[in-house]
């Protein structure tokens, strides 16, 4: 199991990270020349990315809103939650009800600083920095135990995550899932997505490319079927495991993934009752 590692709190300009990348995508000012650079490289093989981290980005408020709204969860905890955009997961579920408790986890340090600034006024708010691997560390966290009862239907996110982390038996995607739906209460959700694509040419570009660019911090895009084991043992809404913008859309006319080299896959389960 993942022990957590000394994480660094210097923020290095020149190498890029996922999360200041997706920024990037999403029009945000969060992000450097680095960045820039590899999201460019990126678009020539698989230029549809923008479109997918702007539909993705939609699934998560579209997921936070119906299971605040409909389902009553009124605590969230964020695994590699990324940086600040607009419509983060406290504000589309404080707006429904400002008791709702949200804590972030990411292990970029850039993150940690842009967060604590953002939330300084938020009691009901945190951004702690971690590994998302270190379940015992994010679960035990002074934070996340003062604004989380985990006896109580909690919402856990990987959202867009899973493909930065690597397969292995005690750290992959899958051994992570497990742990953590063995700490939540019945009731609970688990929102997990991640970049698949079945065309193996795109798979092995990707996946190489991006763990050049970010010199390690990046697993694998993998396939459909990879993502589906993640969601056993849960009970998975409807429409279940689908590209993520079909995933309730709020019009007919909702934007949708374009082109299909790679998509963005996954859904919502829930802890049987």
């Amino acid at each position: 199991m993942h022990t957590g590692k000394q994480l660094s709190t210097e923020i290095d300009a020149t190498v890029p990270t996922a999360a200041r990348m997706y920024d990037y995508y999403l029009g945000g000012k969060d992000n450097y020349a680095a960045d820039r650079a590899a999201v460019e490289e990126l678009d020539k093989v698989v230029p549809s990315t923008r479109r997918l981290a702007l539909n993705n980005r939609r699934f998560l408020q579209r997921v936070v809103r119906i299971l605040t709204q409909e389902y009553g969860i009124r605590q969230y905890l964020d695994h590699g939650s990324g940086l600040p955009t607009q419509d983060n997961v406290h504000q589309v579920a404080q707006r429904i009800d400002p008791s709702t408790r949200v804590v972030y986890t990411d292990n970029d340090p850039m993150v940690l600083v842009h967060g604590r600034a953002l939330l300084e006024q938020d009691e009901r708010t945190v951004v702690i920095q971690a590994d998302m691997r270190d379940t015992d560390g994010i679960f035990g966290h002074p934070e996340t135990q003062r604004l989380i009862d985990f006896s109580e239907p909690v919402c856990v996110l990987f959202n867009s995550v899973f493909h930065c982390i690597p397969d292995s038996d005690a750290d992959g995607p899958l051994a992570v899932a497990r742990r953590v739906r063995e700490r939540l209460a019945p009731g609970s959700f688990m929102v997990m997505c991640q970049l698949v694509s079945e065309d193996p040419e795109v798979r092995t570009f990707v996946t190489d490319f991006m763990d050049r660019a970010t010199q390690g911090h990046w697993g694998r895009v993998r396939e459909p079927k990879d993502v589906e084991t993640y969601f056993e043992g849960l009970e998975i809404l409807d429409p279940g495991l689908v590209e993520v913008s079909t995933w309730r859309p709020d019009t007919e006319v909702a934007p949708r993934q374009l082109t299909q080299e790679w998509i963005e896959f996954g859904g919502v389960g829930r802890i049987p009752l």
